[in-house]
């Protein structure tokens, strides 16, 4: 099923965080926390300003990003979960290119 989000919203992916242990102890899947990054599947068009001119958005589709703990609505299509959410919900973009050089440095 193809979506095309509205306006200034956005469709993203979670991106799983894998197993998490604490101090050896495997939480079970009811208790571990839902991941805050997330790729972006689609993007709309963007949000029209009162000139009646359509600001594009700053996120594309294929960008890792960082989100809020309760950013987003939970929707299920072909039975996989996304988030729809509004592009101020997003809190950062990833770049692929500069988190390889930051661990170069350390």
């Amino acid at each position: 099923m193809n979506v095309r989000p509205l306006h200034d919203r956005i469709l993203v992916s979670r991106i799983d965080e894998g197993e998490q242990q604490v101090g050896g102890i495997i939480i079970p899947d009811s208790a571990k926390e839902k991941p805050q990054r997330g790729t972006v599947v689609a993007a709309g068009n963007g949000k029209t300003n009162d000139e009646g001119e359509r600001r594009p958005l700053d996120v594309k589709a294929g960008d890792t990003i960082l989100f809020g703990k309760y950013s987003g609505q939970e929707i299920k299509l072909d039975g996989v979960e996304y988030l729809i959410m509004k592009e101020d919900e997003v809190l950062g973009v990833l770049d692929k290119a500069g988190a390889g050089a930051a661990k170069k440095k350390k």
